[in-house]
């Protein structure tokens, strides 16, 4: 009986050391997209899990959101890229938390004030975490936070709520 129980715990344990393999993955940056977007050497495009940046055209605030990714994880850059529940967004990116050593990138780009709390369930895996982060920053006027530059939030800004620059 204890033999069928060490095996039994020894299947479950290789079985969920394989499904958070399949969870991470390595990503060698490529180039910047905006805020919270990138792409990898391999071709893949990655979309950060739980964050929104000024769009691009939300002139200058979404050019200083991707700079400050840019300046956080630079081409040749090698990160960790770990899964949420679901894999990929409506444009076929991947979704994911991007890991630079022991930093968050996606919170990093909360804290430092260049991105916004973004939480699409399921992938709320970090969710707290981004929204203290986001707290933080508020508080402290960090990056944009500074500048006036959520007074149109990226999403009301993709929706036409707010179709100037702020």
């Amino acid at each position: 009986m204890h033999a069928c129980l060490t095996t039994l715990i020894l299947a479950f344990t290789a079985l969920a050391c394989a499904a958070s393999q399949q969870r991470m993955g390595n990503c060698v940056v490529q180039r910047v997209s905006d805020g919270d977007s990138f792409r990898c050497q391999d071709g893949s495009r990655v979309r950060l899990i739980g964050i929104d940046s000024p769009e691009r055209q939300q002139d200058p605030f979404g050019r200083q959101a991707q700079q400050a990714l840019l300046q956080l994880i630079p081409t040749g850059t090698k990160l960790r890229l770990e899964r949420d529940v679901a894999p990929a967004d409506r444009y076929g990116r991947v979704l994911a938390y991007a890991w630079l050593g022991t930093t968050l990138v996606n919170e990093a780009m909360v804290q430092g004030g260049w991105a916004v709390l973004y939480t699409v369930p399921p992938n709320v895996k970090y969710a707290g975490r981004l929204e203290e982060a986001q707290n933080e920053a508020r508080v402290r006027g960090a990056g944009l936070w500074a500048k006036s530059g959520f007074a149109c939030p990226p999403a009301d800004f993709r929706r036409g709520k707010c179709v100037s620059s702020p």
